[in-house]
């Protein structure tokens, strides 16, 4: 039975069923709350109060998502790309890579061990083809240059 999101508690408990899983962002839990065919009128106050009791927080959003993506090996510039694509504002998504307190060469290097076993490239092409691994999963060339020639 889909439940039906036509009066403010129904758009209300929706909401927080979506909260009660995983944090979710402004935008984003508007957007799922307008799939699910609540009208504009009754989400926009309904996440005003769910933000002013602390039931709905960017700043956890923020830190649940980097926390989230960096321990699946992936880097500040991917997830800061993931960030602002789901809307969110570029100053608080560099505040959030900042606070994190994530070493990003150390993930580097444990994500490059993972998957190559710690072996430095002895072929140009194997360089790149590792190179190309790193850069995808969003670390920066100067950081995947410093591993791979073995400077870090």
């Amino acid at each position: 039975m889909v439940a039906v999101l036509d009066n403010p508690t129904a758009v209300r408990r929706a909401a927080m069923d979506l909260l009660a899983r995983r944090e979710h962002g402004r935008i984003e839990l508007s957007r799922k709350l307008r799939q699910r065919g609540a009208p504009a009128e009754l989400i926009e106050p309904a996440l005003d109060r769910l933000a002013e009791e602390g039931l709905l927080s960017e700043a956890r959003y923020l830190e649940s998502f980097v926390r989230m993506r960096a321990n699946a090996g992936y880097g500040p510039l991917r997830i800061r790309e993931e960030l602002t694509q789901r809307g969110l504002s570029r100053s608080d998504v560099e505040q959030a890579l900042r606070d994190s307190g994530f070493d990003w060469s150390e993930q580097l290097r444990a994500v490059w061990q993972r998957k190559f076993s710690g072996s430095l490239p002895s072929e140009p092409r194997e360089r790149a083809k590792q190179g190309r691994f790193l850069s995808y999963r969003g670390y920066p060339l100067d950081m995947i240059g410093r591993l791979l020639g073995g400077r870090d």
